[in-house]
Order: C-alpha cells, then sequence, then structure tokens
C-alpha cells in the first residue's frame, strides 16, 4: 500500500482505510492461543468482517447529533436573511466547522450543513495558474503538507498536497476550489466569501456556472463610493454586506452612507472596546433593514465577548450580544452557540 502522506519526515501512525488492526488483532491471538476457537470466529467476524474506517467514529464528523439538527435549504435561509428584524439569530460558521475537519475543506462545509446552519465563511485565494481555492493564509505551511506562497503553486500542484487538521496533523482531506465548495453548498447553506473583494470578477464567473449567485454575501472594508465603483455591476445580483469597525471616529458616518445609498442586508460590525455608543444602535440598524452581524472569535473583534470564554459561561457572551440585538453571529463554536440559542428560542 502506498503512503497517504507524501512527507518522508511524518510520524503519523499509518492506517488502513479499510480496517482498524492492531488491537483486535492482539484479542483474537489471545483467544485463538486459549482454544477458544467460537469466540475466535465472532471476534473475527466483528473485527475484520467487512468494517470499514469511514463507518466508525471520525474526528471528520462534527459533534454529536442533536435533537433540532437538521440541514436546511437555501430558501428558508435568505427568507430569514431578508428578514432584518428578526430576534431569531443566524449562525455563521467561520471557517466551517475547523473543531471537526481542516478549515476551509470540503468536510468542514459538510459538517455545517449537517448541524443545520445558515451560513459557512470561506476564504478565497488565487493560484499560479488562475484558479480560485480556499485558503485563508498567504503562504501554505501552516494548513497543508506543502510550504511557500500558494500564489506560485499551481492546481494541479496544490492537489497532491493534504490539509492539516486543527492539530497540525495531515490528514486525507483536499485543496478544494471554489467551484467544489460552491457546488456542495449549492440549495443547502449560504456562504459568505472572504478575501474574494479582488478576485470577485472571476468568482462571479464560477457562481453563475454552478448556478449559486444567490447562495452568497460578499463583503469588505472599504466606502460605499468605493463599491459602487468596484462592484456596482454585481450589486443587483449579489448581496453585498460591509465590515465597519466601530473603534474608528468615522464609522457612524460609513454607516450612514450605506444606508444612503444601498441599504445593506447586513453590517459586520467589529470592536476592540465596550464603550462605542453605536453598541445601542443595533435595534435601529435591524429597524432600517440591515441584521447585525458580530464576530464572536477573539477579543479584537467584540471587546472580549468570544467564544472560549463561553465555554463556561454561554450566557455572558452570547447573551449579551442578545442583548444588545445581534442576530447574526460568525462563530468558532456554532455547536456551542446554536445549543444555546435552541435553549433561548432563539434558533431554529
Amino acid at each position: 500500500m502506498s503512503k497517504r502522506f507524501p512527507e518522508p519526515s511524518e510520524t503519523r501512525p499509518r492506517e488502513s482505510p479499510y480496517f482498524t488492526i492492531p488491537m483486535h488483532y492482539l484479542i483474537l491471538t489471545k483467544h485463538l492461543s486459549r482454544g477458544y476457537l467460537w469466540l475466535s470466529l465472532l471476534l473475527f467476524y466483528h473485527c475484520f468482517g467487512c468494517t470499514p474506517l469511514e463507518n466508525h467514529p471520525s474526528e471528520d464528523r462534527p459533534a454529536a447529533i442533536e435533537q433540532g439538527d437538521r440541514p436546511k435549504d437555501l430558501h428558508s435561509i435568505r427568507t430569514a436573511l431578508l428578514r432584518p428584524n428578526s430576534d431569531q439569530v443566524m449562525i455563521v460558521a467561520h471557517r466551517g466547522d475547523w473543531r471537526h475537519a481542516p478549515e476551509n475543506s470540503l468536510q468542514a462545509i459538510q459538517n455545517c450543513i449537517d448541524m443545520g446552519l445558515d451560513m459557512v465563511e470561506i476564504d478565497v485565494r488565487m493560484t499560479k495558474d488562475s484558479v480560485l481555492v480556499l485558503m485563508h493564509d498567504e503562504t501554505i505551511d501552516r494548513t497543508t503538507t506543502g510550504k511557500g506562497l500558494l500564489s506560485v503553486w499551481t492546481l494541479d500542484s496544490l492537489k497532491a498536497l493534504y490539509l492539516r487538521n486543527g492539530a497540525n496533523h495531515p490528514t486525507h482531506h483536499k485543496i478544494p476550489t471554489l467551484e467544489e465548495a460552491m457546488l456542495l453548498a449549492k440549495d443547502r447553506i449560504m456562504i459568505n466569501l472572504d478575501k474574494c473583494y479582488a478576485y470577485f470578477d472571476k468568482a462571479h464567473e464560477i457562481l453563475e456556472r454552478t448556478g449559486t449567485i444567490n447562495h452568497v454575501v460578499m463583503k469588505g472594508k472599504v466606502p460605499v463610493a468605493q463599491v459602487e465603483k468596484e462592484f456596482g455591476k454585481y450589486l443587483d445580483k449579489v448581496l453585498f454586506m460591509p465590515i465597519v469597525d466601530l473603534d474608528q471616529p468615522n464609522a457612524e458616518e460609513i454607516i450612514e452612507d450605506y444606508q444612503r445609498t444601498l441599504q445593506p442586508v447586513a453590517y459586520e460590525l467589529i470592536f476592540r472596546e465596550e464603550n462605542s455608543p453605536l453598541l445601542d444602535r443595533f435595534p435601529s440598524l435591524r429597524q432600517q433593514g440591515s441584521r447585525v452581524w458580530v464576530n464572536s472569535l477573539w477579543e479584537s473583534l467584540n471587546a472580549g465577548y468570544e467564544d472560549d470564554q463561553a465555554v463556561m459561561n454561554p450566557d455572558s457572551i452570547y447573551g449579551w450580544y442578545v442583548q444588545k440585538g445581534v442576530n447574526m453571529i460568525q462563530t468558532d463554536r456554532p455547536r456551542l452557540l446554536s445549543s444555546y440559542l435552541r435553549q433561548q428560542g432563539l434558533y431554529d
């Protein structure tokens, strides 16, 4: 059998794609030596009898399916998104379900579909041969078995690599193209494209080809005049969301400019400090026709109201968002967030 990963230095134990052998083999040998033939045959059938590895519990699968988990459809998700003043909170999984599959992998997206989430945020970059793929960093060192700038690799070379999981171990997952990701998501979940603003002309071709233009929310941290100039031809087809830093002195002006011109489907709002007066204007933004999106990822985005703190006390973090009027949350802990919101009657 050929080696699963091309790196000769890897020390990860190799596994058969069909069977898990060592412990079962030891047990079988023990019983054979004692003459318990009938028990040995039962063990042999149970352990080795056509039990493929993919049928065993796997780190690729999300946390245990909970009551209420069910895949959604695009129509129901878009309908909810276009109800800006709803108290029902929409959940966006940051880079997919990366705690149970490599970030920005197809499996990470599939897990979110299985959990019944509303949206997945993915990062888009371009290869040397101008193919859009999913990758957060400029380099591939952290998330793959390769090294160097992604932009100097061709797609066929990248496809020879393997994605690493959150513990930095190689997996069997490959780097997906944007087209592969959109085909997987089609009719089942919405997609937030990050790091894609500069490539959107090319991304739009893919969305048209796959029939997924209405699946996407684009975003950018740019003034509305720039969006109209650079992105204007897509604004009647693609949902656009501005990113606004509430700590900046012109934050209120940026929001007012967008409200007058575009009335965006949502605002992604970031804040290091809790003292911005705009934090109390979230209900007003909803009433004016835009959902309020915050990131519970790490403290520099949310004044310390972050996912890791929610592990100890979900209500002190997610409850604070709800009280402020937030109705979209991008999270690194989608299972924890969905469980909390369901308990509060704020998530279907």
